[in-house]
């Protein structure tokens, strides 16, 4: 795939099924994912590839984490399942660095291109990916499940798989509604 057509027609596929990415994908996927921006050289980010049993492990993670921080029925309920709505997660973690040129903002900004860089690269070999955030995101106990540190964040869940349906979104967006000229 070209550039142009990946850059304008990358997409969100939220029904993702079996075949995940092969190894020799997910190799292309983690290269892309080292490729962004990294003000200071900080290699800011950490990634975890959940595939396999894995998947229901972080089911049970999220599941916990519900049960502990007291969540409504309906997350304490869907939370075991939510992993399994794909063949493979990457999670992607900023791994924050005290630094005087390179602030917070600057380091989690470059996690979220690689997860995004990530999504890219998978589009371009055919794949579905949708990028999630969420409590689970958030949550205390998920991160100390994760071994984040106290400043880590998980800036997303990657999903990843084929698109179980192959439907081509409509342009939501036009340019001159978010651009003007100073």
């Amino acid at each position: 795939m070209d550039a142009t057509t990946l850059l304008l027609t990358r997409q969100s596929d939220p029904r993702l099924i079996a075949p995940a990415p092969s190894a020799q994908q997910l190799e292309f996927i983690k290269k892309a994912a080292l490729k962004v921006p990294d003000h200071g050289g900080l290699t800011p980010w950490r990634f975890i590839v959940v595939q396999g049993d894995g998947l229901t492990r972080l089911g049970d993670i999220f599941h916990r984490s519900a049960i502990a921080e007291q969540q409504s029925d309906k997350v304490i309920a869907r939370a075991k399942q939510l992993p399994v709505r794909a063949p493979m997660v990457i999670i992607a973690i900023a791994k924050y660095q005290a630094h005087p040129k390179v602030p917070r903002i600057e380091q989690l900004q470059s996690a979220g291109c690689a997860l995004f860089a990530m999504q890219q690269a998978a589009f371009s070999l055919g794949l579905g990916g949708i990028w999630r955030t969420g409590y689970f995101a958030q949550s205390n106990a998920v991160k100390a499940a994760l071994n984040c540190e106290y400043e880590d964040e998980i800036v997303g869940y990657l999903y990843l798989g084929t698109p179980e349906v192959a439907i081509q979104k409509p342009v939501r967006h036009q340019p001159d509604y978010f651009f003007e000229d100073f």
